[in-house]
């Protein structure tokens, strides 16, 4: 039987992981806390059942590991929503590095930047936590009239002149999603992660994007800081969970229970459900 085209590109994101982001130093996996003895058996074992223990050897070059990463989950993500275009119409970009001052949502914040340029009470008021870069931003565009229009006439100049749906507004494009990369989660990078959710909730106007995080960290009770709780982080997924859950049934069965009590709780699910997930 012919494997699913989503099975596929979990395969290759894999593939890319090893060759950009996860490595092996002196038998010890990248993703894993050298100075904890868990953290290393469980990685191993988990690159053991990805077939990459055979595989990455080294550190690559020019690039650090969190990079390479970024750049494996950007790849995964901007080739998914060509692919599943017609579950969601209209024109995506998928970009690192952007601002979210650049979307429609929160063009605001430029103009309190200006500002507080010109005033420095004012900028030590406000400081610059607000001004966060995402590691990944999908974006979308708005829609020209005559794009509305092509099926039925439903928009003209005297109706629906704020909608950010229209580019005749003047609208931004709007940040469709923030995708936050951890190749592993320390308890500072958890708190990053976490606070730039809580900035995209508090400082929008409009439509709040998707917020989630990606890592493949393989301690679940790292994995737990970030992912408990609601109400800022849409959901955490992990790079290789099928294969962490099968880890754990053979080494760890009390981290195995914390496992299944994020997924049953919609707090945790596998890479391959992110494109699915996004595209809503």
């Amino acid at each position: 039987m012919m494997d699913a085209w989503l099975l596929t590109e979990r395969q290759r994101f894999h593939a890319e992981c090893f060759v950009s982001a996860i490595t092996i130093t002196g038998g010890v996996p990248s993703i894993a806390d050298s100075a904890n003895r868990p953290s290393r058996d469980i990685s191993a074992a988990l690159l053991h059942k990805l077939g990459g223990a055979q595989t990455v050897v080294s550190k690559p070059a020019g690039q650090s590991s969190g990079n390479g990463f970024e750049i494996c989950c950007r790849d995964l993500i901007e080739r998914t929503f060509n692919k599943l275009s017609h579950l969601r119409p209209g024109k995506f970009e998928i970009v690192r590095g952007r601002v979210i001052a650049d979307f429609d949502q929160f063009a605001h914040l430029e103009e309190l930047r200006l500002l507080a340029k010109e005033s420095r009470e004012l900028e030590t008021l406000l400081g610059s936590d607000y001004l966060i870069k995402p590691d990944i931003v999908v974006m979308k565009y708005p829609f020209s009239d005559s794009a509305i229009n092509a099926k039925d006439f439903l928009v003209d100049s005297r109706v629906a002149n704020f909608s950010a749906l229209r580019a005749s507004n003047g609208a931004k494009a709007t940040l469709h999603a923030s995708v936050s990369c951890k190749l592993t989660m320390r308890s500072d990078r958890a708190q990053n992660a976490r606070s730039e959710a809580l900035n995209l909730v508090r400082n929008r106007k409009g439509r709040l994007p998707h917020i989630v995080a990606v890592t493949a960290e393989p301690m679940p009770s790292r994995i737990a800081s970030l992912a408990m709780g609601t109400g800022d982080i849409d959901c955490v997924y992990h790079f290789a969970l099928p294969e962490l859950v099968a880890v754990l049934k053979e080494q760890d069965r009390d981290s195995l229970d914390l496992v299944l009590t994020m997924i049953e709780g919609k707090r945790l699910r596998d890479i391959a459900d992110l494109p699915l997930d996004l595209i809503v």
